[in-house]
């Protein structure tokens, strides 16, 4: 029986520095943007990571999608 990959869910995550730390190290975070179209481009991604940071007073360092499917047993 073969296995099935079906589109599930679809998240944009943004990791943005917040500081730096006593010793210099830079402080990060994360977050989330859940429920984002599953079959977004990166390059849409992309931008809308940046015009969202744009916004804000900390830097965008990394940019991830993140997609699951639901694996289903015909």
């Amino acid at each position: 029986m073969p296995v099935i990959a079906t589109p599930s869910s679809a998240a944009l995550v943004l990791v943005y520095q917040t500081g730096l730390s006593p010793t210099g190290a830079p402080i990060t975070k994360q977050r989330a943007l859940t429920n984002i179209v599953y079959n977004v481009s990166e390059q849409a991604a992309y931008e809308m990571a940046h015009a969202i940071f744009d916004l804000s007073e900390y830097t965008l360092l990394d940019v991830y999608t993140r997609k699951t499917e639901e694996l289903i047993n015909e």
